[in-house]
């Protein structure tokens, strides 16, 4: 079963989580009949920075003068957060740069809003402490595990490239993050590609030992997506939201120490765990440009070859042209 035929099969569960969730029902029809003068901004978002910028309250202070009221769901999951766009519970999101694709793969209405800047210390491939795995040449053959149609299974495609082999040199091991957590603890696998936070808190816990990241071979951005209807018409609504959410990445940066507490109350992890996140974290968030897309274009031609959707898409359109 391909990423895209789970995501569709998800969807009949996912609508019942979302319906209860958001409580948006009828959405759609009373945004339709709101005045322009009462916009509404429904931001969905997981654990994370956002959850900071709703802590905050300046997302709200921005927008009360164009008379734009911001509610806020939460979601455990980035799926879960993809549907409820596509049915039209909310207007703004956060995700990484591999949900978007089978989401657009599968039709719904998802432009990129935004993106952060490059982030490829995020990613890494770990090994245990005392494994005789010393370079990436040294995976051949060996087992790895990654969450599959993910960025980091993007990220090992590239990165074997890089090293002289193929993606079929490596026994792939498709494992969600706790699972492949388990497995990797078990030595049930040889190797696993994971992002932050999952990777500072393998190696603080578990005595991981970073192989190699994504330094110099894929970007790994965070986006922040929208619908094609609510661009059209939200412009201003949705610079405003990115304004804000780069003042948390600036505050970020600047603060580190105050940020990792903040996040590590958010996420329910260790301390040393956030600070070592934050530590190779880099930050900013802008409007995307067509260079960006062009790198999604590049993650979705991959996924496309190795089958994980089945048709190309043409993500080059794929953010509001005023945004550009």
């Amino acid at each position: 079963m391909n990423e895209l035929t789970r995501f569709s099969l998800q969807r009949r569960h996912l609508l019942a989580t979302v319906a209860a969730t958001a409580a948006v029902a009828t959405a759609p029809q009373a945004w339709a009949q709101a005045p322009a003068a009462s916009r509404v901004l429904r931001v969905g978002h997981q654990k994370g920075w956002l959850s900071i910028l709703k802590g905050r309250g300046t997302l709200e202070k921005r927008l009360a003068p164009l008379g734009v009221k911001v509610t806020w769901t939460e979601f455990n999951a980035g799926p879960v957060q993809l549907e409820a766009l596509n049915v039209g519970s909310i207007d703004f999101g956060d995700v990484g740069e591999a949900p978007p694709i089978f989401a657009q793969a599968a039709g719904a209405p998802l432009v990129y809003a935004g993106a952060t800047v490059p982030r490829p210390a995020l990613e890494a491939v770990i090994v245990p402490n005392g494994s005789p795995i010393r370079s990436v040449a040294d995976l051949k053959g060996k087992r790895v595990a990654y969450n599959k149609g993910s960025n980091v299974q993007y990220f090992l495609v590239k990165l074997l490239e890089k090293n002289g082999l193929k993606y079929g040199d490596v026994q792939s091991v498709f494992l969600a993050p706790a699972d492949a957590r388990a497995a990797f603890e078990k030595g049930a696998i040889d190797a696993w590609i994971i992002w932050d936070p999952f990777l500072a808190a393998a190696q603080k816990t578990l005595d991981a030992r970073l192989l190699a990241d994504a330094t110099g071979v894929v970007n790994n951005r965070a986006y922040y997506f929208t619908s094609r209807d609510f661009a059209t018409k939200n412009t201003d609504v949705l610079r405003i939201a990115i304004e804000e959410v780069n003042a948390i990445d600036t505050w970020a940066s600047k603060n580190k120490t105050a940020a990792a507490a903040e996040l590590s109350a958010v996420l329910g992890l260790d301390k040393s765990i956030t600070e070592l996140y934050l530590n190779r974290a880099k930050f900013g968030t802008a409007p995307v440009t067509r260079e960006i897309l062009a790198e999604q274009q590049q993650i979705a031609d991959t996924f496309f070859d190795l089958k994980l959707i089945p048709k190309k898409l043409n993500l080059l359109h794929a953010a509001p042209v005023d945004l550009l």
